[in-house]
């Protein structure tokens, strides 16, 4: 952000010195009195406090995103904050400010079926994001410690491994639990119930619940809504937490080695009875929260059979439990890597490098946490494979995919014995193609090496 606009927006958001103490104190004491904001405690004040603002316009801006319903991007933020932040600012602390509808968006689940979004505009998506910095710090502490989803210094592969210790200790068998549609049905009134518990400031409530009640912007109607939590805003994952502690809190009572990554949950047991004794009582528990468990996606199974968060669990030497990417996700990388490397595609080699490597360096990132680099080097000859079969597709006729074999220094009768059956691309590319299209070109092409 240029300098000038960084200077106009912390005028807009109020400037640090006496003055702005003084501005702060005579705005607070309202509230304090209680005679102008009832049902304050200071929450709100500490929510649109400059540097609370400053840290979450960042963090807007970082996550991008797109536009909600009114069009206003990323980019556009600074400028609409500079206009309108003085009546936005009093509207919150008064308690009359009024959230937008969120735009619908639908995108394809992993395992199949859609997932709904509700995408806010970028004011209520920075809103939210100062209300979350202040709330962070004080719910977080009272969360679970078998809680990991979006949570501050947690990871999913911190859950994974935790999951991974607990099968190690003997508990062989999982109650893995999916909820069906749990950001669709998270009840309005049981959540702002638990968040009562634990927040004084009614206008922070009151705000929250009209994000809850915001309603979609579907075909160009806006639908009114009673029941959810839609994804797509920075509210929804501690949100979630709050409604799920209840369950999380009644295991640890219960004394259960389980492990939750927002809605996905694994408890760990010894024995199958004991898992079908967990699952009846976990229907009871997300009954009281107005939840249902998706039967379908549930079971009661033995640790190595499932997956968690991508990852499965296999037994290695010594009986040590090692884990493995799930055999689902290399499925789903397997079609990605297809799909982007379709030899019906008019691109260079070099064009498709470019493109999966994007995909290859974050999906490595993630996965490379698995114990099995096997299954990491059969992927890179996998993969270097479809790409040499794109080129002899890309050279098509049999002369010339004979010149070219010859001219990258594979031997007359091997290249004859290719560009005579110039269409078997696949069959092909595994006829000695590694000496005209060695690893080396691939590396030069920066295609990453998964087991590297």
């Amino acid at each position: 952000m240029p300098q000038k606009s960084s200077l106009q927006l912390e005028l807009a958001f109020g400037t640090s010195g006496e003055a702005a103490k003084a501005s702060a104190s005579a705005e607070a004491s309202p509230a304090r009195r209680g005679d102008e904001r009832p049902g304050a405690s200071g929450l709100m004040e500490a929510a649109v406090e400059r540097r609370n603002l400053l840290a979450a316009l960042q963090r807007v801006r970082q996550n991008k995103g797109s536009p909600g319903i009114d069009g206003v991007t990323v980019e556009d933020l600074p400028d609409l904050l500079r206009a309108e932040w003085p009546r936005i600012r009093e509207d919150l602390l008064t308690g009359r400010y009024q959230p937008q509808p969120v735009r619908r968006a639908v995108i394809p689940k992993p395992g199949g079926g859609e997932r709904e979004l509700g995408i806010p505009t970028v004011l209520d998506r920075f809103i939210q994001q100062a209300l979350l910095q202040v709330l962070q710090p004080r719910f977080d502490p009272t969360f679970s410690d078998h809680s990991y989803g979006f949570r501050p210094g947690r990871r999913a592969h911190d859950a994974v491994r935790r999951a991974q210790r607990y099968v190690q200790e003997g508990r062989r068998w999982v109650v893995d639990i999916d909820l069906e549609k749990f950001f669709d049905r998270v009840n309005h009134d049981i959540l702002m119930g638990r968040l009562a518990k634990r927040i004084a400031d009614r206008r922070v409530l009151i705000l929250i619940r009209r994000y809850l009640e915001a309603g979609i912007l579907a075909n160009g109607v806006v639908i009114e809504r009673y029941e959810g939590a839609p994804q797509g805003g920075p509210l929804s994952p501690i949100l979630a937490n709050v409604l799920l502690d209840d369950v999380d809190k009644e295991l640890e009572k219960r004394g259960h080695a389980f492990v939750r990554y927002a809605d996905d949950l694994n408890v760990y047991v010894r024995t199958k009875r004991s898992g079908e004794r967990v699952m009846q009582a976990m229907r009871r528990l997300y009954a009281r929260l107005r939840l249902r468990v998706n039967e379908s996606k549930s079971a009661v199974a033995r640790a190595t059979e499932r997956k968690f968060l991508g990852f499965s669990y296999w037994i290695g030497p010594g009986r040590e439990v090692k884990r493995r990417v799930a055999p689902q996700a290399l499925k789903r990388m397997k079609d990605r890597i297809r799909e982007l490397t379709r030899r019906t595609v008019g691109r260079s080699l070099a064009q498709v490098c470019e493109r999966i490597r994007g995909y290859l360096l974050g999906w490595k990132g993630y996965f490379q946490f698995a114990q099995t680099p096997g299954i990491f080097r059969d992927l890179d000859e996998w993969i270097r494979h479809r790409l040499r079969a794109l080129q002899l597709k890309h050279w098509k006729r049999g002369t010339v995919i004979f010149r070219e074999l010859r001219a990258r220094g594979m031997s007359v009768l091997a290249s004859q014995r290719v560009a005579a059956n110039s269409r078997r691309w696949w069959k092909n590319s595994a006829m000695m193609i590694h000496i005209a299209l060695p690893n080396a070109l691939f590396d030069g092409l920066r295609l990453p090496r998964l087991a590297a």
